[in-house]
This record gives C-alpha cells, sequence and structure tokens, in this order.
C-alpha cells in the first residue's frame, strides 16, 4: 500500500479539488504498480470547517483514507508526524493540501521507491509560480539553511518527500520537539533521490505560512542541527577580548604620556555597553539552547489525537462526487 500523509490547516476551500485530484492519483498508481493508495487527512486543529468537509467528501470518496483531528494546534510538522504514525503502507509521501505541489509528484516518488532506486525521495521545486516577495524571501531563507544547517539540502529547499518503511520507523524514533523535520530527513542519510516539479500558484486564499513561523521554523532547524550561534558568540568574545586589549594598551599609554589626564568617559561607556549587549546576546543563545533540551527532557507527545477516522473508499461513486463536487455545492 502506498499511504499518502497530508497536513490540513485552513484548507476548506481546496477539499472538492483534493478529493478530485487525489481519486486520479489512485487511480494512475492501482494501473502503474497495482497498489491500493490511502490518504491519511490530519486536521491541525484548523478554525474552519476543513474538518467537517473532508468526514463528509471522504465518506464518498473512490480511495481508501483516514481522517485524524489535532486536539488543538500543534504545528505542520507534529501533523506530519501523526500521519507517518497512523499510515498502513509500506511507502509513504507528503503533499501539501493547498495543491501547489502537483499530486503527479506523489507518483514520482513511488516510482522511486518502488523501483528501488531510493530510501528517500524528495521533491525538488525547478520554478515557483508564487509572487516576487515571497521568491525572495524563499530564497533567502533557504540560501542561509543551505549554507549554515542543511549543506546538502536542494537550492530551492524541500518541502515535501516521499520514503519507505524504514525510514518511516527511524523517523518516528527521533521524537525531538521544537525540530526540523526536513533536517531530520536529511540527517538520517540513507540514500536520496530528487524528484523535480513545478510548484504551482496558490488557488484559494494566503498561505499560513507566514514570516513569522519561516523565523521560527529557521531557529528551530539552526538550534536543532548546528552549534553555529555558540561559534559566532565566541568569535564575536575573541573579537571583543581583543578590542578590549588594544583599547586598554591605548589608554594606558595615553595616560602615561600625559595626553589625557583621566580615563575617557566615552570609552568607558562604549566597553561596557559592548560587553554588557554580548553578554545578552550569549545568554540568549544559550538560553535557547537549554530551553529546547529541556523540553525534550519532558518526554510529551508532540501532538494529541482528538478524533480518528477510516474510509475504505467507494468506487462506484466517483462520477457522482465529481458531478457534485463541480457543481459548486458543498458535500
Amino acid at each position: 500500500m502506498f499511504s499518502v500523509i497530508v497536513p490540513v490547516y485552513r484548507n476548506a476551500e481546496f477539499v472538492p479539488a483534493l478529493i478530485a485530484e487525489f481519486g486520479g492519483v489512485s487511480a494512475a498508481v492501482a494501473e502503474r504498480h497495482g497498489m491500493p493508495v490511502e490518504f491519511v487527512f490530519v486536521v491541525d486543529a484548523s478554525p474552519d470547517d476543513s474538518h467537517e468537509l473532508l468526514r463528509t467528501a471522504l465518506a464518498q470518496a473512490p480511495f481508501r483514507s483516514q481522517l485524524l483531528l489535532h486536539a488543538r494546534n500543534f504545528g505542520a510538522f507534529a501533523a506530519i508526524r501523526t500521519g507517518l504514525r497512523a499510515a498502513r503502507g509500506d511507502y509513504f509521501a507528503v503533499i501539501s493540501a493547498d495543491l501547489q505541489e502537483p499530486p503527479e509528484l506523489l507518483l514520482g516518488f513511488l516510482d522511486e521507491l518502488v523501483e528501488d532506486r531510493a530510501d528517500i525521495a524528495v521533491g525538488v521545486r525547478r520554478s515557483r509560480e508564487d509572487p516576487g516577495p515571497s521568491r525572495l524571501a524563499a530564497g533567502v531563507f533557504w540560501s542561509f539553511y543551505r549554507r549554515f544547517v542543511v549543506r546538502d539540502i536542494p537550492r530551492g529547499g524541500v518541502d515535501v518527500f516521499g520514503c519507505n518503511k524504514r525510514i518511516r520507523d527511524e523517523l518516528l524514533r527521533l521524537e525531538e520537539a521544537n525540530s526540523s523535520l526536513v533536517g531530520l530527513v536529511y540527517w538520517l542519510g540513507f540514500r536520496r533521490s530528487e524528484v523535480p516539479f513545478e510548484r504551482r500558484a496558490r488557488a484559494f486564499g494566503k498561505s499560513t505560512w507566514t514570516f513569522r513561523k519561516k523565523v521560527d521554523y529557521l531557529l528551530d532547524s539552526v538550534f536543532a542541527f548546528t552549534d553555529l550561534p555558540i561559534r559566532i558568540l565566541t568569535v564575536l568574545g575573541a573579537l571583543g577580548f581583543a578590542f578590549a586589549a588594544f583599547l586598554a594598551v591605548f589608554v594606558v599609554v595615553m595616560r602615561l604620556t600625559g595626553q589625557i589626564a583621566a580615563a575617557g568617559y566615552t570609552t568607558t561607556i562604549l566597553v561596557i555597553t559592548f560587553f554588557g549587549a554580548l553578554n545578552t546576546l550569549g545568554l540568549g543563545f544559550l538560553g535557547s539552547y537549554v530551553w529546547r533540551s529541556y523540553e525534550n527532557t519532558k518526554k510529551r507527545p508532540l501532538a494529541l489525537v482528538s478524533s480518528a477516522l477510516s474510509f475504505d473508499g467507494a468506487p462506484g461513486t466517483s462520477g457522482a462526487l465529481s458531478d457534485l463536487l463541480h457543481s459548486g455545492r458543498r458535500p
């Protein structure tokens, strides 16, 4: 079986398209590889009616599915973990509910895994139909990520991937809070392959992947996978010490030669300010590492599921459901 995990948050408008396009994927997988597909939808406590719409639509969908609801909003990566844990397949893939990654990408992942060319298949964007500012921000984000966090990651970054059962099991063993699932995928190693795709424009609404969430994700990735902040702090401390030593020698020489009657007020304030800021920065870096370590010692579950439903699929309803979905009425 091929299990596809779909994290859902504020995606109510996409439900009709999801059912229609995933029905096509299910038929294509059955024809090409002769195996069933299950779609595992994990609603991350979405404030809209995504869960209600999916519950109604999946009962009539022409494919197997599961519908899980988080007790509260735990984040997209926690939703993916929940889906991976609940999935019953031998091969797995992750795709977004906004359909900006084309569903055909799932077939590319499965081809790589079934033919044993890789243990992990990652989707690599060849281009993206996002607005200019979004493309620029994404480019800067992934350039920094690639340079300082995970050097092996593609230039355009990775949002979705497919894997075999061994990788799924290894990922679920790594129960790290405030970490990066993509970073963990690359940390595991194993055989990887890249499947290129063209990123679609978003059909409805605005992305919930806000600037603040991107910053949080970047910080989690940095503190979980690199000691870069500590090394930066060490370099700044060394430079500050060298600067202070030079300034001390300069002041002593000026004092001994009689060029100044007393140590300068400005110099004193600058030195105090510099080292005060450096200490504050250091406490912030160290506090981030300590807090993340403390969070992991609690051993709290990364997500809680409040309800879980399974649907066996209704093969004879695909045509009627398609007519209903395209009529503009909600099921």
